[in-house]
């Protein structure tokens, strides 16, 4: 049974010499006791990379701890090219004066094309994910210098935006007939238009490579803020009815100029999807704890789907929507002044009811 054991046997001497080895091991390696018992060594079966861990590892391990379980050697079959991979266990034994190494092997062939397999998956993932790293930061630093020139591009364009400004409000002094009138003012209604893009996509590009939009805040009548605000946007918008409410006494911690900034997007954004015969009403409400400002407008709802995205840059309340009024960042930018006050935006939008957006901001005593 020893000699026909399902696994190899074999004693050496301390050096490695074969004093025994049952036949499964001989048919394995392809020799013969005769062959191996006092005419090889161990060591003379392994590979060369075999040899050397039996030398550096192998003997001192096994004469420090006396034994070894599961060492993974490649051992050489006689045919001097095939090479066989074994597990190995060994005890290190005394006996009569004289020391003796018990062995037990196991071929390992499926372990080692399973190990092999699972070395070569581990190359293929970590190859995979260097490539996609090296991707992400490509992607990164396209998204970076993109942002980088729209910044550059929007801080560089209102020089002569203004210069049209100044101009037509020259033009708009001399003797002009209705028709000339009526062309200055598109053009100043379309210059309006574009500053307020810039001054978007220059707050985006501060809020995304920067610490966000930067707020002064500072102790101010929020009705009276308001109310300069809604004055400016029914000159914009001369064909919509802008109706301003108050609630509360006004006292507010903000800053004045983004406040406006943030009025002037909500009511565009109520202009260009409200219905045109409905007005548009901004209610400040200021209260002990915090105060908000609200607009609200009638038409279609925004759709529930939408309402969870809708402060993304780039997204419009509805794909039919007039596209030349802003680059889509409007609310995004609401999002971003609101947040930098440490307060937040919210909606809410059904057919009945119509949409109302509301910033509320923390008074900060």
């Amino acid at each position: 049974m020893i000699d026909q054991a399902a696994c190899g046997l074999a004693r050496t001497a301390e050096n490695g010499l074969f004093l025994w080895v049952n036949r499964t091991f001989c048919d394995w390696v392809g020799y013969s006791a005769p062959d191996l018992v006092g005419r090889k060594t161990m060591q003379d079966l392994l590979t060369m990379g075999g040899r050397i861990f039996h030398q550096t590892h192998w003997a001192p391990l096994l004469q420090m701890q006396g034994s070894l379980s599961e060492v993974k050697l490649e051992v050489r079959h006689s045919d001097g090219e095939t090479v066989i991979p074994m597990v190995m266990n060994a005890i290190r034994r005394e006996q009569n004066g004289i020391v003796v190494h018990d062995l037990a092997a196991f071929v390992a062939r499926d372990r080692d094309t399973y190990e092999k397999e699972l070395l070569l998956s581990r190359r293929k993932l970590e190859t995979l994910v260097a490539e996609i790293t090296q991707l992400h930061a490509q992607a990164k630093d396209r998204a970076l210098f993109a942002e980088q020139m729209v910044g550059i591009v929007s801080h560089d364009l209102r020089n002569p935006l203004s210069t049209i400004q100044m101009g037509a409000a020259v033009l708009a002094r001399g003797h002009l007939d209705a028709g000339q009138m009526k062309m200055l003012d598109r053009v100043t209604r379309a210059t309006s238009r574009a500053t307020r893009m810039i001054a978007d996509l220059l707050d985006f590009t501060q809020a995304r490579l920067g610490n966000g939009i930067t707020v002064t805040p500072r102790s101010i009548n929020l009705h009276t803020a308001v109310a300069e605000a809604v004055e400016e946007l029914s000159l914009a918008f001369p064909e919509r009815t802008i109706v301003h409410e108050r609630l509360g006494e006004g006292g507010c911690n903000a800053d004045a100029d983004r406040l406006a900034q943030l009025v002037g997007n909500l009511v565009a954004n109520a202009v260009a999807y409200g219905r045109p015969d409905t007005p548009v009403t901004v209610t400040s409400h200021a209260q002990p704890a915090s105060c908000s400002v609200t607009v609200h407008n009638h038409g279609d709802p925004i759709a529930p789907a939408l309402q969870t995205t809708l402060f993304q840059p780039m997204v419009r309340g509805a794909p039919n929507a007039e596209s030349t009024r802003s680059v889509g960042l409007g609310l995004f930018i609401v999002s971003e002044i609101a947040r930098a006050h440490g307060g937040a935006v919210s909606v809410e939008s059904d057919a009945e009811s119509g949409t109302r957006f509301q910033a509320d901001i923390p008074v900060v005593r």
